[in-house]
């Protein structure tokens, strides 16, 4: 039996922090386990793409983020076995880079973000089994390439205010 196909990719917004060498994670609680993702979460209905990743990396990390460009623009797909049968279901990730403040010490992070840390790109690429998805790497090492675009590649219409 072929599992259902999920009618439309699910968009999410992703923030890439690099400091001195070394990248903003968060480690949260995932049906598959503890994981590591870059702070990013759902675009929500009335909030361009720029300012979903400003408020998700706010919600895990406490941070202000300042998106200064994108990554790229990366589409997958995952699948995983639950009481209902085999879920199969699509992510368009938008990879934001930028800076983001000191943390706030009285903001408490997301309910699944068991907390952030900071690794370089040796320690994401030994950690790969720990990895929200394939794409955690994948956006850490075109950004390490150069890959870069401006942020008025993305033009969200006022209607959507």
């Amino acid at each position: 039996m072929l599992p259902h196909l999920t009618a439309r990719p699910r968009v999410t917004v992703a923030a890439l922090i690099e400091q001195d060498g070394r990248f903003l994670l968060v480690e949260e609680q995932t049906p598959d386990g503890l994981r590591l993702n870059q702070p990013a979460g759902h675009l929500e209905a009335g909030e361009s793409p720029q300012q979903g990743v400003v408020r998700e990396a706010l919600e895990e990390t406490g941070r202000v983020f300042a998106p200064l460009g994108l990554v790229g623009v990366y589409l997958s797909r995952t699948r995983r076995t639950t009481e209902h049968g085999v879920q199969d279901v699509s992510y368009l990730r938008l990879a934001f880079f930028g800076l983001a403040s000191a943390p706030d010490p009285q903001r408490a992070l997301d309910d699944g973000i068991v907390r952030t840390l900071w690794m370089d790109v040796d320690a994401l690429r030994a950690s790969t089994s720990r990895h929200r998805s394939p794409l955690v790497l994948r956006c850490v090492e075109d950004y390490l390439r150069g890959q870069r675009y401006p942020l008025d590649l993305i033009s969200t219409d006022p209607s959507v205010f």
